[in-house]
């Protein structure tokens, strides 16, 4: 691996790119404390996660424009209420011309929902388990979600963190290329070895700047290639 460059150094040249450092800052995203995280309710995280799900490979503005009619499907994704759905119903709402036919998807929330319910008889509530998961690990987060949910894997359980306020960075394409064409990561970002690597990388850049790991991430795709974001 080679050293980090610092982090200073990668804001200026994203403060170049898009015009100043108003105009970054206007671009970052903001996160939640743990506090906030801790009082959604597990109905709420359940609903954000099958719309990640739901988004991945998909439009996310036909996606958006369906979870109404989700929420009303799935009984406002009260998890207790969702594990009640026979094979028969889920069958049925996986066909719905009203909802996004997708068997596998759909068979996510009722699993998703299993894993809600689970992890929320541990620690409370499935909020608390987020909630208070330490970010210097987060990619210790993102592979429980993968384990114990079902298609939270690749970038899926970081956008779910991402949309609920959890700090997170995502390994976007930019982010990729970014750490693959400095020589930060040396192994695949789906690997153990690329993972660790990436989240050392970001604990020594938060360290430096004192900035949230989304904010970070951010900041490193302003500053390269398509700006995806």
């Amino acid at each position: 691996m080679a050293k980090l460059e610092k982090f200073a150094d990668i804001v200026l040249r994203a403060c170049e790119r898009k015009g100043g450092m108003a105009a970054v800052e206007a671009l970052l995203p903001n996160t939640l404390s743990s506090s906030e995280i801790a009082q959604y309710s597990d109905a709420q995280l359940l609903s954000a996660m099958s719309k990640r799900v739901f988004q991945s490979g998909f439009v996310w503005r036909v996606v958006d424009n369906k979870w109404p009619a989700y929420e009303k499907a799935f009984f406002d994704f009260e998890p207790q209420k969702v594990l009640m759905l026979s094979p028969e119903q889920i069958q049925q709402r996986a066909s719905d011309a009203t909802l996004i036919r997708h068997q596998k998807k759909t068979q996510a929330i009722v699993d998703n929902a299993y894993m809600v319910q689970s992890l929320a008889a541990k620690h409370g509530s499935f909020a608390e388990f987020i909630a208070h998961w330490p970010t210097e690990d987060i990619i210790g987060l993102w592979q429980s979600l993968k384990k114990q949910g079902t298609r939270l894997g690749g970038n899926t359980g970081a956008y779910f963190l991402r949309s609920i306020g959890k700090d997170t960075f995502i390994l976007s394409n930019d982010v990729q290329g970014y750490l693959k064409a400095k020589n930060v990561v040396d192994a695949g970002f789906s690997s153990q070895t690329g993972l660790k690597q990436t989240q050392a990388a970001f604990n020594t850049w938060q360290q430096e700047s004192g900035l949230t790991l989304a904010k970070i991430s951010r900041i490193i795709s302003l500053g390269v290639g398509d700006n995806y974001l």
